[in-house]
C-alpha cells in the first residue's frame, strides 16, 4: 500500500485570483477535484495527507464531502514553502511507499499513477522531454555562459514515487544543511539515493497562470468531445 501526499497549501498569487488556485474552477470543477478523483479509485492508495492555505479547511473539507471522497483523507496545514510542506506531511504517512502529487496537475491521469505503482523502482518520477532549446545564463549580467545538451534534461512532472524512509532521510539531510528543493526527485538523488523515471505526458503541466487555466480548460473540452 501507498501513502499519497497531495500538495495543495498554495494561495496562487500568480493566478490573480481571490482565492487559491486550487479552488478555481476549470471546465466547471474546482481545480482540487481532478487530482482527488484520480487518486480516490486506486486502490493500492490507503491513505491521503493533503495541507491547506491557512484560512482554507472548510472549504477542502466542504469538496472532500461533496465529491463523496473515499479515501481517507489527514488534513495538515500548510507550511511557509512546498519543501517544508512535504516534511510537515511526511510524519503523518503511515505507508512505507509515499506517492507526492500537486493539486496544481489537474491534467493528472489515474493511469499516471497506476504507472508509477507498477515500477519496479523505489524512487521513481515522472518526466517529460524538453522540446525547446535551453541555457545557462548569468541573471546578473543578462550574458549567455555555456550550452546545455537538452538530450539529457527532462522536465520534472509529478506524481512521484519514494520509499518513504528514504523521503525523510532525504529531507533530514537538506535540513541540517539547510537547503530548501522545490520538488522532491532531484532531492532523494542529491542525498545518494537512486532515483529513476518513467516518461511522463506534455498535457500533464503546472497550472499558475491566468493563461494555464485557459488552456486546461481547453484541453479538457476537447478531451470530452474526442470521447462523444
Amino acid at each position: 500500500m501507498h501513502s499519497l501526499i497531495l500538495l495543495n497549501g498554495g494561495v496562487g498569487a500568480r493566478v490573480g485570483a481571490n482565492q487559491p488556485k486550487q479552488f478555481l474552477k476549470v471546465n466547471g470543477i474546482p481545480i482540487l477535484v481532478y487530482s482527488l478523483t484520480a487518486i480516490d479509485p486506486i486502490e493500492q492508495i490507503g491513505e491521503i495527507v493533503m495541507n491547506y492555505p491557512d484560512g482554507w479547511r472548510g472549504a477542502v473539507e466542504k469538496l472532500l464531502e461533496d465529491y463523496a471522497i473515499k479515501t481517507p483523507v489527514t488534513l495538515v496545514e500548510a507550511g511557509d514553502s512546498r519543501h517544508t510542506s512535504v516534511s510537515a506531511m511526511l510524519p503523518h504517512c503511515t505507508h512505507d511507499s509515499v506517492i507526492i502529487h500537486e493539486a496544481a496537475r489537474p491534467l493528472v491521469l489515474r493511469q499516471d499513477f497506476e504507472n508509477l505503482i507498477a515500477s519496479p523502482h523505489d524512487n521513481v518520477a515522472l518526466m517529460h522531454q524538453i522540446p525547446f532549446t535551453v541555457a545557462p545564463v548569468d541573471p546578473d549580467t543578462h550574458t549567455v555562459t555555456g550550452s546545455l545538451d537538452r538530450s539529457r534534461l527532462r522536465n520534472v512532472q509529478l506524481p512521484q514515487k519514494f520509499r518513504t524512509s528514504d523521503l525523510a532521510d532525504a529531507h533530514r539531510q537538506a535540513a541540517e544543511r539547510g537547503d530548501v528543493f522545490t520538488e522532491d526527485a532531484t532531492l532523494v538523488a542529491t542525498s545518494g539515493y537512486p532515483v529513476s523515471y518513467i516518461d511522463g505526458r506534455d498535457e500533464n503541466f503546472k497550472v499558475t497562470t491566468p493563461t494555464d487555466i485557459r488552456l486546461a480548460t481547453y484541453l479538457m473540452q476537447e478531451n470530452e468531445t474526442s470521447y462523444e
